[in-house]
């Protein structure tokens, strides 16, 4: 997966949105104002880090080596995904829908795509 497919997939989502809040480098992509997706294209090797219910985070780093606490985020709640070819890619795709999942449900009916 390279990061253009990463993008791609990320703005494929319902209302989704890319942004540079942070610095020109870091991708931050948004549904109705709210994380579900970091990444930046110069990081060798890429990861990405995504939002995930609190017990899945933790299951799903004691099985992955690639998988850790979020970088800069919440340890809780975000884990960060480092692409190296040890997770296939439909299931770094289910993480990111997982997160996109997670922060729509937690909108306000009114702001949901």
């Amino acid at each position: 997966m390279t990061f253009e497919d990463l993008r791609a997939y990320a703005l494929s989502k319902a209302g989704a949105v890319e942004e540079s809040p942070f610095d020109e480098t870091t991708a931050v992509f948004k549904v109705a104002g709210k994380m579900f997706l970091l990444s930046s294209p110069l990081r060798e090797p890429l990861r990405f880090n995504v939002k995930c219910d609190p017990d899945r985070a933790l299951m799903l780093r004691d099985v992955f080596a690639a998988i850790t606490p979020g970088y800069h985020m919440n340890k809780r709640h975000w884990n960060t995904v480092v692409i190296d070819g040890t997770i296939a890619e439909a299931e770094m795709l289910e993480f990111i829908d997982h997160s996109y999942d997670l922060v729509v449900a937690g909108l306000p009916r009114a702001k949901r795509p």
